[in-house]
């Protein structure tokens, strides 16, 4: 049995799309990776840094609490999301509507529909 057919006017834009998921694993990586390097020279810094004070501190709750931070920022899932496609029709109505210092003419839409040949309008096969 055949599935309905879909509204082919609803077509995905390639504009509209979300991130791809190896984008959005290596930003994620990246980010893991920074944050741990920080919380490195955080436990290097906490113990070099002398004369102990506030500042070694600092640099402490940084090593303590930095790999939770980048934990939760690595299995979070990408925030960006795309922004959605503006059909051109609307853009040029809205282009059309603003008041113009120079008289222009609007653009032109073009679209091309295509559907198979007809069977009497193909040629006889031998």
């Amino acid at each position: 049995m055949r599935s309905p057919r879909k509204d082919h006017s609803a077509a995905q834009s390639a504009t509209s799309l979300p991130v791809s998921p190896s984008d959005d694993a290596s930003d994620r990586v990246r980010n893991y990776l920074l944050t741990m390097g920080i919380r490195v020279a955080c436990v290097i810094l906490a113990a070099l840094v002398q004369p102990f004070g506030w500042w070694t501190w600092v640099f402490a709750v940084g090593a303590v609490f930095l790999p939770y931070i980048a934990v939760v920022g690595a299995n979070a899932a990408s925030a960006r999301s795309a922004t959605t496609a503006q059909a051109p029709e609307i853009a040029i109505e809205q282009a059309a509507e603003k008041p113009a210092e120079a008289p222009q003419t609007p653009p032109t839409v073009i679209r091309i529909s295509e559907s198979p040949a007809k069977k009497q309008d193909r040629e006889p096969e031998a």
